[in-house]
């Protein structure tokens, strides 16, 4: 629907109604809104209507819309033709706007030089409430709590007895550390993103940021993936101080990933991610505390304490190298891909934000920087991230495109090769 919307818009329509054929909805029911979370919204009128209004609306040309739909699906084309019709209609959708939080605990350091580096402990609280249509819920036709044990309370609890143990032993710490919960990573990783972008130290103080995210489903064979291994030239000689593990670590270089030690990988910052692994009840209102293996916890969240002890009680140099791209480097949803991370937050619906650009892709070598924010492609507008997927999507490899993009206030066109 957004795409024919927009298609629509650029063909200069003032408004467009939606309804579904018989062979779509034989109820003739109007379909339910849910929040994509995005914030982008089209800039005419959609109005969704019942079949019976739009059969109304079309009896002075003596067609209706069951009729129209089979001579399509015959067809396999587009039916246009005049009514002489007058539509009067107004649309209001109310956007409510609410605050999350950070929740953020800083230990100072001992040492008189290195209390100003910094280690950031992280893991998210946020989970899918109710679950529901459009939540994230793997059972979206079930409405009820999901508590979100393993994912991730598993986290928040590791982060706690981390600051815990780690206030308990402060005199041992020389470089400081940030322990912090972040808000709507479901959402998109807001709040670490916020955090980033707004973070009142300078980000290359952060020598290293532990995420801990779904770390209470540890297996049978004590299996823990440590993500983000090569992000710092300094982790075997970590790894190997801290001695033996009864833990089975496999080890992923990668620092790219879908929670929020993402947001400090895309700008520079060295990352290890703790993860026991996806399960059945991964969200779903199963994943509850009697499913958790707090033994296991324990021995994750240990190694995580001995690892940020080598950083935080030592001057021990960290690094940062990059391993692997700033971002998925194709979509699924794309034939093409100009190898950029889109901000899938959504900028306000005045443009994309340019998260992260890899390296070697079109977008980079068209002189495209972190931080531009895409208005227009082919000098049609781009307003989101709906907007970035449409456009795209019309061009094939090979292709020139003139992309303009806002770059600290000034307009500039990049021309890029797809």
């Amino acid at each position: 629907d957004r795409n024919k919307v927009l298609l629509a818009e650029d063909k200069g329509v003032e408004g467009v109604l939606i309804v579904n054929g018989v062979k779509f909805s034989k109820k003739d029911n109007l379909d339910s809104l849910t929040f994509d979370k995005s914030m982008g919204v089209a800039n005419i009128p959609v109005i969704q209507i019942t079949r019976e209004l739009a059969d109304k609306m079309l009896a002075s040309s003596k067609k209706t819309v069951e009729e129209l739909e089979n001579q399509m699906i015959e067809s396999f084309s587009s039916i246009s033709f005049e009514m002489n019709v007058s539509v009067k209609a107004s649309t209001e959708v109310i956007q409510t706007k609410v605050e999350t939080e950070n929740v953020i605990w800083v230990l100072e350091g001992s040492d008189a030089k290195l209390k100003d580096e910094y280690l950031v402990i992280g893991g998210h609280y946020d989970h899918l409430g109710f679950g529901g249509v459009g939540s994230g819920s793997r059972q979206p036709d079930t409405v009820a709590v999901h508590n979100g044990a393993d994912d991730n309370a598993s986290g928040v609890a590791a982060v706690i007895e981390l600051a815990q143990k780690f206030a308990a032993n402060r005199d041992k710490i020389k470089r400081s550390i940030i322990f912090m919960s972040f808000g709507a990573e479901e959402m998109g990783l807001l709040g670490s993103k916020f955090f980033t972008k707004n973070a009142a130290i300078q980000l290359d103080k952060i020598k290293l940021m532990l995420n801990l995210d779904m770390v209470g489903r540890l297996d049978s064979a004590k299996t823990l993936t440590l993500g983000g291994t090569g992000t710092f030239a300094e982790f075997d000689s970590l790894f190997t101080a801290i001695g033996a593990t009864n833990l089975n670590i496999k080890q992923s270089p990668e620092g790219y990933g879908p929670s929020d030690h993402a947001s400090f990988y895309v700008e520079n910052v060295p990352v290890l991610f703790f993860f026991t692994g996806i399960h059945p009840d991964y969200h779903t209102p199963a994943d509850d505390t009697e499913r958790i293996n707090f033994a296991g916890e324990k021995m994750v969240t240990d190694l995580a304490y001995q690892l940020a002890m080598q950083v935080a009680g030592t001057s021990t140099k960290i690094t940062f190298q990059e391993a692997g791209p700033k971002g998925t480097t194709r979509s699924r949803r794309f034939k093409i891909s100009m190898g950029i991370m889109p901000d899938y937050a959504g900028s306000e619906n005045n443009g994309l934000r340019v998260d992260g650009v890899t390296k070697g892709r079109p977008a980079k070598l068209a002189g495209m920087q972190k931080g531009d924010i895409i208005i227009s492609i082919e000098g049609k507008s781009v307003k989101n991230i709906y907007d970035y997927m449409y456009r795209l999507g019309n061009f094939e490899v090979g292709q020139r495109i003139s992309v303009e993009v806002l770059r600290n206030g000034e307009h500039k066109i990049l021309i890029v090769e797809l």
